[in-house]
This record gives structure tokens, C-alpha cells and sequence, in this order.
């Protein structure tokens, strides 16, 4: 099987250049991810959402809420910072793209995650989804390992629309094929990926019990697109 990280390490393990604009899609824990790269990657770095989050999931950065671009990257040359427009009944707004590519001619690192998977493993985008800044260098698509042989309906968020991308029934086990089809899918995930930006697929909370369904997804990817990375990421907590 292909070399698993610690999540703590993921930034490294997709070669990430001294500045990229990531952003962050599917489910599996996009968050815990995220704040990952925040705190592996060097320089000046921000982190933010074009949807929502939970306001408590600040994976403890240094936290702003409804600063300036300048107090923006005032912080953000101190530490990784964590940057919401607003938080209202326990929900975290972020910043629309336009402001995230504003930033990017700012700072080194913009990590926006950029659509939600309601706490679920895996998804396939609704028609408004995800929100990604078109000035994205590298769009990193979450998969869960613990999705991986079990029911769609009740593993991932919009299964109907993951069981379409995939050709089979929502009370079908999502198989590895499966997985690929969804995750390559020009419908899914990648209808958004910018012109320039290259793909990643993480698949995360690898660990020995679907061991053997990683190493199937893995080789299914790479059949299908040699050229897409896929880094596989050891179980972790997420938030």
C-alpha cells in the first residue's frame, strides 16, 4: 500500500509550493485538514470558508472575526490565522471568493474550505457547490476511508447524487470504483476546479480495518488518471 501520513504532515506530502490558495472539498474532515496545512505550511497564512462552519471549529488559530484585509494580514505574518466575516447561533460565515483571491496578492498561503459534508465521510456537490476562488492553485477533494464498503444513504451527504455520479443505487455499499468514479467525475467535485489549479485527493482516517479498500481506490485512481495526486492520511480526530 502506498505510504500513509500523519495528518499533521499532509502539507508536505502534496509538495506544496511557497504559495498556494487551497481549497478544500468533499467531506472526511475537510476542517481537521485544513487546519493541518495551516500549521505545516510556512510564511503568512490564512484560513477561512465561502460557506460555513461551526464557530467552536477553530482547531485552536489564532481567530478573527470581521476584520480588515489589513488586520487580516497583520496576524497572519505572527501565525496561521483563522479569518470569519461573522458568527451568528454557532455558525462561522467566511469570505466569498473575490475577497480570498484579494488576499492571496497579499499574503503566501489563502486554505479556504469550501463546502460542507454535514460531518458525513463523502459527498457529491448540489448544483450551487463548492464555492472555490477561481484563483486556486490546488483543490484538495476529502474522502473518508470509513465510507469506503459501506451503504451511500448512510455514509455520505447528497447520496443520491453520489450514487448518479457512480452508476448505482443509494442502498448499494460505496466500492472503491465507486469512490473513483465520483471523485473524477467531470459532474462532481472537479466541474469547479479552476483552469490552473491542479487536483489532490486525500484520502483520510486510513487505518489497518480498510486498509484493503484504500489500496483499491488508490490503484482505481490511478488507472483511471495517473496524474491526479493521492495522498492517503492516517486516522485522526476530526472537528
Amino acid at each position: 500500500m502506498a505510504h500513509v501520513v500523519d495528518v499533521e504532515h499532509a502539507a508536505s506530502g502534496v509538495g506544496c509550493s511557497d504559495h498556494e490558495l487551497v481549497s478544500f472539498v468533499g467531506g472526511g474532515g475537510k476542517t481537521t485538514l485544513m487546519h493541518a496545512f495551516a500549521r505545516g505550511l510556512g510564511g503568512s497564512c490564512i484560513a477561512t470558508t465561502t460557506t460555513r462552519m461551526g464557530a467552536g471549529e477553530n482547531g485552536g488559530l489564532t481567530t478573527l472575526i470581521g476584520a480588515s484585509d489589513d488586520e487580516i494580514v497583520a496576524a497572519a505574518t505572527s501565525g496561521p490565522t483563522l479569518v470569519w466575516r461573522s458568527v451568528s447561533d454557532g455558525q462561522a460565515l467566511g469570505m466569498n471568493p473575490t475577497r480570498c483571491n484579494a488576499l492571496f496578492d497579499r499574503v503566501d498561503h489563502v486554505l479556504v474550505e469550501a463546502d460542507g459534508a454535514r460531518s458525513m465521510p463523502f459527498k457529491a456537490p448540489g448544483t450551487f457547490e463548492p464555492v472555490v476562488a477561481s484563483a486556486t492553485t490546488m483543490m484538495v477533494s476529502v474522502i473518508g476511508a470509513d465510507a469506503l464498503g459501506r451503504i451511500i444513504a448512510d455514509q455520505c451527504h447528497r447520496p443520491l447524487r453520489v450514487a448518479a455520479l457512480a452508476r448505482c443505487q443509494p442502498y448499494q455499499r460505496l466500492t472503491p470504483k465507486a469512490a473513483a468514479a465520483v471523485l473524477l467525475h467531470p459532474n462532481g467535485q472537479r466541474a469547479a476546479l479552476p483552469e490552473r489549479a491542479r487536483l489532490v485527493i486525500a484520502i483520510t482516517k486510513v487505518e489497518a480495518v480498510n486498509a484493503d479498500f484504500v489500496e483499491e481506490l488508490t490503484d482505481e485512481l490511478d488507472r483511471l488518471e495517473p496524474t491526479v495526486s493521492v495522498l492517503s492520511i492516517a486516522a485522526f480526530t476530526s472537528v
